[in-house]
């Protein structure tokens, strides 16, 4: 089977700080990775490079593209890359604010990026809106509410159907529960892996939450000072882990 995603010996520095060193890793269709670490580790430096908000000073980022099959997504044109971020690949903030458009309707949200697509057609466009807006359990009664009208939880709700309207097959999620209440987080951790497994999404998400990365991802990667100090799959990570960085996260989560 041909990875998704080829990520190849990514390096970001800021002048002599390391961002991320030398990462390299396959993502397989319908898997999802999970990167861990605490804050300043270049999990979300790493993140960034890969979804191309971020130029790396080294390294490839291969894409199996649907007409082209794989491309090097850094060097691709801006266009290109803004294209695919439109249809296969989807950005899921930690701040819905982020990823959402607040003065404009929970529809036009959605909507907004079917247009982004080609879609013309407003009865279609607000059908699926209504649709998405179920599939992440927010009434329809609100598709012509404004984001800023809505809790945290359902504006997360909400940013994850605006992404996930196109269809898209690879999903970058940076802290998507973090901020949230404990009862929030499990709502939307539940919410996600059923979509994930509904669709087939391929997805990587950056936490430092040991228990989001326990329900969602297939594999893991531990970050530290911008390396990748333990790779597996998930279970094996955090049930056997072999660095010491890893099994000092790891034994802080069970003393809390």
């Amino acid at each position: 089977m041909t990875p998704l995603l080829q990520v190849k010996g990514i390096e970001k520095r800021y002048g002599t700080r390391i961002g991320c060193a030398e990462v390299s890793f396959d993502l397989y269709p319908g898997e999802v990775m999970g990167i861990v670490g605490e804050s300043g580790s270049g999990k979300s430096t790493l993140l960034n490079c890969l979804a191309g908000h971020l130029e790396p000073d080294a390294g490839q980022v291969v894409f199996d593209t649907k007409t082209d099959g794989p491309m090097d997504t850094v060097t691709m044109s801006e266009p290109e890359r803004r294209m695919l971020g439109r249809t296969d690949w989807a950005f899921v903030h930690q701040h819905a604010r982020d990823g959402l458009r607040m003065s404009v309707s929970a529809g036009g949200n959605i909507g907004e990026r079917l247009m982004a697509v080609g879609e013309r057609h407003y009865g279609n466009i607000r059908t699926k809106a209504i649709d998405w807006l179920g599939r992440v359990e927010i009434d329809e009664t609100r598709l012509d509410d404004r984001p800023t009208s809505f809790s945290g939880g359902m504006q997360q709700r909400l940013q994850i159907a605006r992404n996930l309207v196109t269809g898209p097959r690879l999903v970058f999620m940076d802290e998507p529960t973090g901020g949230l209440d404990v009862s929030v987080q499990a709502r939307l951790l539940d919410l996600l892996r059923g979509l994930v497994r509904e669709m087939g999404l391929s997805a990587i998400i950056v936490t430092h939450d040991l228990a989001v990365v326990r329900l969602l991802a297939d594999r893991l990667m531990v970050m530290k000072d911008g390396h990748v100090v333990e790779a597996g799959l998930t279970d094996q990570v955090l049930d056997d882990p072999q660095h010491a960085y890893t099994q000092l996260l790891v034994s802080s989560v069970l003393q809390v």
